[in-house]
């Protein structure tokens, strides 16, 4: 499964109006509904051995990708239109990227009801394919639609699609890196287990809610479990995340928040890509507030082999990747608009104890595949047959509030010296923490390998704070880790940036 694969496919699935008939999904089956008797049945889950899941039929897997997008759904027969509900629902039908159905489940006045696959409720272009039906389709995902900006104007800020992905957005963004719900041996010389949800459950909002709460059932040949999803949209998109997994064999290489981005070239490696734009990337920079204090800001790269970071820290306050340049200049594309892309940022509830941030940079070639992944990594293994839970907030939108006025990276930019060598340089954002005699600013900067300048500080007029400049030689090491900040009198007064070098 390719990473990006499904969000390729997403970025053109666009709703289109269909005619005037109402319809709504079918109901086929209803039960009870609550969330003690769900978390039974993931625990009953688990203590079973695991089954794969059965496929839709072939004609719908051998969809070329423009015949998949001519099967759109119709919006107009959206779950809750004719209702007071402030959220509207939207399905995906199976096939190319997605060969397994989910099962949705609607809840309303204690009770869920499970949807019927309607094929009805799609918009069939007339040179789609035809395909047979039957008992083994079912809807691929769904996304959520509100009145984001205009009242009566319903737009998509949710969409929950592929394995266990999903996606969000605020309000005048486009959608860009992805979260899932647990990430399993990823980088691992065994290979990555991709978790699926398997089920869902939508409840109803009423006419005055604010936020919309989603269960979702997860299975893989290694654990099973219940995520609970509370989602509110706005200028900032929020969701708290309630989570609680069952192993069937020992986790001890488990990403917990996982994050999933693209990063393909910016001023750091831009002389490898022929390509007119200045830069191109959904995320950035890794930015993480850990335990001690400290607010960190890794910039990504996209390496010529893999590479692994690793931040330990103990019950960090919070990390994300982040999307900092945010003007149209700074990347110069109409048409993917990454000026536009939201930063997640992921806050862990309690006890989350000793473990590391984890990132994860794989080579790319291509803007279609994402190449970064960041999540938070346990110390300490789960047993087989153990279960954990575990709660955290993802906020997707712009950055969080710091809590230190500390002085933010704006760029950063690194090309060869002519005399040996190399040169970069860090723009730090104009703060108040920034003295106007930067003779009294002392610079911070090192390298794990070879030889580093002492630095020069100076004034950017185009962004009203200052640069810092250095140069490094990285003799004969592969590698090299680069590290600085800003301090006076002993206090930092910036980000610690932090960034690998790789030949």
């Amino acid at each position: 499964m390719h990473r990006r694969s499904f969000i390729s496919a997403l970025a053109s699935f666009a709703a289109v109006a269909g005619s005037k008939a109402i319809a709504a999904p079918m109901v086929i089956a209803e039960s009870p509904f609550s969330r003690e008797a769900l978390l039974e049945e993931a625990r009953e889950l688990a203590a079973n051995p695991y089954q794969e899941r059965q496929k839709v039929p072939q004609e719908w897997l051998d969809l070329s990708y423009d015949e998949y997008r001519l099967i759109q759904f119709n919006t107009k027969k959206a779950l809750w239109r004719d209702t007071d509900s402030p959220v509207h629902v939207d399905f995906f039908h199976p096939g190319l990227y997605f060969p397994h159905p989910v099962e949705v489940n609607i809840v309303e006045d204690a009770t869920a009801k499970k949807l019927g696959f309607d094929y009805d409720l799609f918009k069939k272009q007339e040179n789609a394919p035809e395909l047979p039906l039957n008992e083994t389709l079912g809807y691929s995902g769904f996304r959520l639609r509100t009145e984001m900006v205009t009242e009566g104007k319903f737009e998509e800020f949710f969409v929950m699609q592929g394995s266990n992905y999903f996606r969000a957005i605020a309000k005048d963004q486009n959608y860009g890196l992805s979260a899932r719900g647990l990430a399993i041996n990823t980088a691992d010389p065994r290979g990555e287990e991709f978790p699926d949800f398997t089920r869902f459950w939508i409840e109803r909002p009423s006419a005055d809610d604010t936020s919309i709460i989603i269960h979702a059932m997860m299975d893989s040949p290694s654990v099973a479990g219940l995520y609970s999803f509370t989602i509110r949209a706005g200028d900032t998109t929020v969701m708290d995340v309630a989570a609680h997994i069952f192993t069937r064999t020992e986790l001890n290489n488990i990403g917990l928040g996982p994050l999933t981005s693209m990063f393909l070239f910016d001023e750091t490696n831009r002389s490898r890509f022929n390509d007119f734009r200045p830069a191109v990337h959904d995320s950035d920079g890794l930015l993480i507030q850990n335990g001690a204090g400290e607010t960190l800001w890794r910039a990504l790269a996209n390496p010529t082999t893999l590479q692994v970071s690793s931040f330990v820290d103990d019950t960090p306050k919070g990390f994300g990747l982040m999307q900092r340049p945010q003007g149209f200049s700074d990347y110069a594309d109409l048409e993917a608009l990454y000026h536009k892309r939201p930063g997640l940022w992921v806050e862990p509830g309690e006890n989350w104890g000793k473990g590391s941030v984890t990132l994860i940079e794989i080579p790319a070639d291509r803007e279609i595949y994402d190449n970064i992944v960041a999540y938070w990594r346990p110390r300490a293994p789960i047993p087989a047959g153990g279960s954990h839970s575990f709660q955290y907030r993802l906020s997707w939108g712009g950055e969080p509030l710091s809590g230190k006025p500390v002085a933010r990276v704006l760029n950063t930019r690194m090309g060869t010296r002519f005399t040996g060598g190399y040169i970069t340089t860090i723009d730090f954002e104009k703060n108040l923490a920034i003295p106007e005699d930067l003779d009294t600013v002392t610079i911070h900067a090192s390298s794990s390998a070879g030889e580093i300048s002492e630095g020069i500080l100076q004034r950017n007029p185009d962004t009203g704070g200052v640069r810092l400049a250095f140069t490094f030689d990285p003799a004969d090491a592969n590698s090299t880790e680069l590290r600085a900040q800003l301090l006076v009198a002993g206090k930092t007064i910036t980000e610690v940036w932090l960034y690998r070098w790789t030949a």
